[in-house]
């Protein structure tokens, strides 16, 4: 099988999306990060297809190496990485169909029948009683698990902070046995992480997100080393390597992953087998609830080291809400995500719904 040529869409102006069309008729389908879709769009387009068309893409890790090559990836990073990730997941979506098997086969076989999910509210503006409000809405429809985004971010130990008293109502309302997860995107300082994260403990938070930039290891280790609240980090960073420094340097306790950013299954896999090496869980970094989030449902669904609940965007999102662009929805239910079983990601999209959205 040969790849023909390669598509790069972005759909509602916002969300880019990547098909690997191949002189056999299977087309994979992958999604990349939606930030900057037009700089994704010149990458994919000018660097990365030249790289791989009329080459085999079931071979994943030679059309990984071709592309990394030609993007120059470990020099520039960040964008080629990112235009990688998209066309990684298209190729193991082809190489499933290819063989009539999902893509958790691939990997390995299935550790667990269904991933837990927990609810991730990326607002900011609320207040402590209407987060908790929203909190308590979620799990009232089976969710055991709630993130917020607190602090300011872009700025550090901002006197606007309502971190503390927004988790003392979230808890309140949600009881006990639910886990609350705080992500305050690097917002506080080493001290005022530190002082935050001790009342953290106290309210029972399942993991403490970013509290200093993924950049800042040593600042990263001393907050870890000073708490015993787990301390999650890695949304923001790209290749393997710096997953090992992460993890080494920063003394992280769970590292965050994101498929399309990472890039794609060749490189979450490694990342995969370098912290079960050490000893460190993983929870999927997650806001992109289409195909993005089916990939991490196969990758979760076959990888031992990510026990816990990954994160599923709860806010509206216009081609999952508004224009499905799936062709079934995913089925969420008592916090659990269906993975799907067809072959290669085992999901469809309504080309209709794509081609009436591609800007």
């Amino acid at each position: 099988m040969k790849i023909t040529s390669i598509e790069y869409v972005i759909l509602d102006s916002l969300y880019p999306f990547v098909f690997i069309h191949t002189d056999e008729g299977i087309t994979g389908i992958g999604e990349c990060f939606r930030r900057q879709p037009l700089v994704t769009k010149t990458v994919v387009e000018e660097l990365l297809a030249p790289s791989i068309v009329g080459k085999d893409p079931i071979d994943t890790e030679a059309r990984f190496r071709d592309m990394s090559s030609a993007g120059q990836a470990l020099e520039i990073g960040g964008a080629i990485w990112i235009g990688i990730a998209g066309l990684d997941i298209a190729m193991w979506d082809l190489k499933g169909k290819f063989l009539d098997l999902p893509i958790y086969n691939l990997l390995g076989g299935k550790v667990r029948e269904k991933v837990p999910v927990y609810a991730s509210s990326m607002t900011r503006n609320l207040t402590p009683l209407e987060e908790a409000n929203k909190a308590l809405s979620f799990v009232d429809k089976g969710y055991t698990g709630y993130k917020l985004h607190s602090a300011v971010p872009g700025q550090i130990d901002h006197p606007s902070d309502q971190t503390i008293a927004t988790v003392t109502e979230v808890r309140k309302a949600v009881g006990d046995n639910i886990d609350i997860l705080v992500d305050v995107n690097g917002a506080y300082s080493v001290h005022n992480a530190i002082e935050i994260g001790k009342q953290l403990e106290q309210l029972g938070v399942f993991h403490f997100e970013e509290p200093r930039p993924h950049y800042d290891l040593l600042g990263l280790a001393e907050v870890a080393g000073a708490l015993s609240i787990p301390i999650a980090s890695g949304e923001m960073i790209y290749s393997l390597y710096e997953y090992k420094e992460l993890m080494l340097r920063g003394k992280i306790d769970i590292i965050q992953p994101d498929i399309v950013k990472t890039p794609g299954f060749t490189t979450l896999t490694k990342i995969s087998h370098l912290a079960e090496s050490l000893g460190i869980p993983i929870t999927c970094h997650n806001t992109q609830p289409t195909i993005s989030t089916v990939a991490h449902a196969h990758f979760v669904a076959a990888t031992p080291g990510a026990p816990y609940s990954q994160e599923y965007n709860i806010e509206s999102i216009s081609i999952r809400d508004k224009y499905p662009i799936l062709s079934e929805p995913l089925h969420i239910q008592e916090g659990f995500l269906e993975v799907p079983t067809g072959p290669g990601l085992g999901v469809d999209l309504d080309m209709k719904v794509v081609n009436k959205l591609k800007s």
